[in-house]
């Protein structure tokens, strides 16, 4: 689907800023260590409890929180243009943006209103912003880079735009951005505060362009019993398979971007994302056997066993070896497609934190309903892109419609006293520091034609 031109100027980025859309929320959050201050500080334990909004997670580190970070219960990605036209200008923006990440997810009172201004604050979080367990996670889309000559020579090196796979019917509108932030806190309205605030205080460094809202449910572990996955909005449980994020070592290999790889110096801490809004069909789901509901999933819908153990929990790993010709699980099975479980398929591993979303309803009737996918991973060609070229014409295109999103190349981690971005602004060498006279153009449309 062709994009409509946008003006690139500063006046029409302002003029045609994109609105947000929400959805309620629900979750899992984790497990704390209570400080002095009485602030609780979340750990990797994925343990459900969103209930105390003192939960505090740092934003600083080696790696940008929200990544490995235990998936709390609501969600927003936004992605936005950027209107930086040098370095400078880039830097008073990661500068900028770094004040608000720090405050908001530290929480605290906000300054006393003027009632002849507008006030500095939302208010819908009350006079104290509480942490919530907020984390913000700052992205770079390819364009950021290609629009602008200063950066070209800096891009990662798998950074790209998301193109069209075979099911897909993207809508230019929802797709990529120069910037993406991905807001994560036990409470929706803690997200949507999270947001506001950002549009508020940085309206002449970015303009929001889309973004999406959602939610995972609540499931408490049971005494004795093993972590259950969230289900999505198809009623199977999403998660099942997901790599432990709480295992560094495993993390530093499918996750992070590390020294050794070979990427640009500045990147490395950094990790790549790929953000996917995807509609379910849910009116023809829900009038499709069960049998063949399973059958196209690979598991059980209740239990999330693996069809060729119905007996066992979703915990259980599905023995494709001793099932060659798919008589238990179908070789197209959207499990089997994604990881068929050989020695070679083990680089193509991704950490998934994905969100339920729902939208209301479309003009013809149906239900605006799908998943909020986000997958995190070291390399983005390797990881998702593989991922998903295996899973073209997969039967489960029938009940699904991938319609936005983008890939953005998350930022490394940024100490105490530093900034987020200070690795890429440090790498751009002085002499190619220039302010453009030219405007910054914004992306262009996805090719309906083109694939990965």
């Amino acid at each position: 689907m062709a994009e409509t031109p946008l003006s690139t100027t500063r006046r029409g980025l302002l003029a045609g800023a994109a609105a947000l859309a929400a959805a309620p929320g629900l979750a899992l959050a984790a497990t704390e260590q209570t400080t002095s201050a009485g602030q609780r500080h979340v750990t990797d334990a994925p343990i459900a409890d969103t209930t105390n909004s003192r939960d505090m997670v740092s934003p600083h580190g080696a790696h940008q929180a929200g990544i490995v970070t235990p998936r709390p219960a609501n969600g927003i990605v936004a992605a936005f243009h950027v209107l930086a036209n040098d370095a400078a200008d880039l830097e008073a923006l990661f500068r900028r943006l770094t004040e608000r990440i720090v405050f908001l997810t530290h929480g605290g009172p906000v300054p006393d209103a003027d009632p002849k201004l507008p006030p500095p604050d939302s208010g819908i979080l009350g006079p104290v912003v509480p942490p919530d367990a907020l984390t913000i996670t700052v992205g770079l889309g390819s364009s950021l880079f290609e629009d602008r000559p200063w950066l070209a020579a800096l891009k990662p090196r798998v950074l790209q735009r998301m193109v069209k796979f075979h099911n897909d019917a993207l809508i230019a509108d929802l797709c990529h951005g120069d910037l993406m932030l991905q807001f994560c806190a036990n409470t929706q309205d803690t997200c949507v505060h999270a947001l506001r605030d950002v549009v508020k205080n940085l309206p002449g460094q970015m303009v929001l362009k889309w973004a999406q809202a959602g939610n995972v449910p609540v499931l408490p572990q049971r005494p004795g019993a093993a972590p259950e996955s969230a289900r999505n909005l198809l009623g199977f449980r999403d998660g099942s398979a997901n790599p432990d994020s709480a295992d560094e070592e495993l993390m530093r290999r499918l996750v992070w971007v590390g020294p050794e790889s070979d990427e640009p110096d500045w990147a490395t801490g950094g990790s790549y994302a790929a953000v996917r809004i995807i509609r379910n069909l849910v009116e023809r789901w829900d009038r499709t056997p069960l049998g063949e509901q399973e059958r196209i999933m690979g598991r059980m819908k209740m239990s999330g066993a693996p069809l060729d153990q119905p007996d066992a929990t979703e915990a259980q790993v599905p023995d494709f070896a001793t099932d060659p010709d798919g008589t238990r699980t179908p070789l197209d099975a959207h499990i089997r497609l994604a990881n068929p479980r050989t020695p070679a398929t083990e680089a193509n591993l991704i950490l998934r934190r994905p969100f339920n979303y729902v939208n209301g309803v479309l003009k013809n009737g149906q239900l605006d309903q799908g998943l909020l996918f986000i997958a995190w991973q070291a390399d983005l060609d390797r990881g998702f892109i593989t991922v998903q070229k295996r899973l073209d014409k997969e039967p489960l295109e029938e009940y699904i419609r991938p319609v936005g999103g983008g890939y953005f190349f998350a930022l490394p981690g940024f100490a105490d006293g530093d900034y987020v971005g200070s690795t890429l602004i440090a790498a751009i060498s002085p002499t190619s520091q220039t302010t453009s006279s030219q405007p910054v153009s914004s992306d262009p449309a996805p090719d309906p034609g083109t694939k990965p």
